[in-house]
């Protein structure tokens, strides 16, 4: 079975193709992603306007090269899978209605994907690993604990009730006058930076539940920053590394309560599996590492390049889908917001 993957919910256009493998998994025939971190940095954030043209701009070379790369024609795939939301509406329209042209001039299923669900899936296509698993989604737009029991089958467990680590991230970059994109910028000062040097706020530490809150940790770091301006070069780094150190802690602790609910649940889980951009942060992946070792669980960490954005995990949940048999039609509409779990409540800041 192979899939081509289109993902443009975001700053990010991505097409690739992959195939189910014997071993379970499958393998990623191409996976092409396309970057507008150029296009958005003069803004300090991405512009969904910009955003969705890029899109445009850009989308049929970038799938004609997955194509290509991959050593097929249109007529060889099985079916074609684009994200059909959460996201930027005006970039998720791009790519859900190319993808839908696609299948309709090559007579293939249609396959509208949850970019979440696209996230949580993509430990089966790099590792095979069984359900029912903890997920702990980590980006700029989503922090959620889930229990992922099957295809189409979440339990929320935890999520923010504010800012997303990956927001929080940012916006601490940007309160330091660091580059964009943010959150790589304080990941690399604090490599540098004395982590023990400002005693920032744990928010939600040891609470019950397993929900984030990081608005008040981002206000301390801007309440420290304006104490001591102006900053130095080793000041900035050891912000960075207090702040980082904080959200380190935070989520060991919302991970072991979501655990402890998940077990009461479900049982033992298969695996801890980390995936969202900022599940690329080196820093968050050792915490997990060590967590996992002392919880006798296995760690189940995506590479960097299926953490961002991209094709690949847009093409393996079609795959994923396609082989219970669930299509759509090319009536399928886009979706700004489209939770996982629809049953859970809705949180105070109203995201997915």
């Amino acid at each position: 079975m192979r899939v081509l993957g289109i993902e443009t919910t975001c700053d990010e256009t991505a097409a690739s193709v992959v195939r189910m493998s014997g071993r379970g998994g499958g393998d990623v025939l191409s996976n092409e992603i396309m970057s507008q971190i150029a296009e958005h940095a003069a803004y300090g954030g991405v512009v969904p306007e910009i955003a969705a043209r890029a899109h445009v701009e850009v989308i049929d070379r970038l799938v004609e090269r997955a194509l290509s790369r991959a050593g097929l024609r249109l007529a060889d795939l099985d079916g074609v899978a684009a994200a059909a939301g959460p996201g930027l509406i005006g970039g998720v329209i791009v790519g859900l209605t190319f993808g839908k042209a696609l299948a309709l001039a090559a007579q293939k299923p249609f396959i509208a994907v949850n970019h979440l669900e696209a996230h949580a899936l993509t430990a089966r296509l790099t590792d095979a690993i069984e359900f029912p698993y903890l997920l702990l989604l980590v980006s700029g737009g989503h922090t959620q604990l889930i229990s992922v029991r099957g295809v189409g089958d979440y339990r929320r467990l935890g999520t923010t009730i504010d800012d997303a680590v990956g927001e929080a991230f940012d916006k601490v970059a940007k309160m330091l006058g660091l580059p964009y994109p943010g959150g790589p910028q304080v990941e690399m000062q604090a490599a540098s930076g004395d982590p023990q040097r400002f005693s920032f706020p744990r928010p939600m530490l040891r609470r019950p539940g397993a929900d984030f809150s990081l608005s008040g940790l981002k206000t301390a770091v801007r309440l420290e920053a304006e104490r001591i301006a102006p900053l130095r070069p080793g000041d900035v780094a050891d912000i960075c590394a207090s702040f980082q150190a904080a959200v380190v802690d935070v989520i060991i602790d919302r991970i072991r309560h979501a655990l402890k609910a998940f077990r009461q649940q479900e049982g033992d889980p298969s695996a801890l599996v980390v995936a969202g951009g900022v599940a690329a942060n080196g820093a968050i992946r050792r915490a997990l590492s060590r967590f996992c070792g002392e919880s006798g669980l296995l760690l189940v960490t995506p590479p960097p390049v299926l953490c961002t954005d991209n094709g690949a995990m847009i093409a393996w949940a079609g795959i994923e889908r396609l082989r219970l048999g669930l299509t759509d039609g090319l009536d399928f509409a886009a979706r700004p917001r489209w939770p996982l779990d629809a049953d859970a409540e809705r949180v105070h800041n109203g995201k997915a």
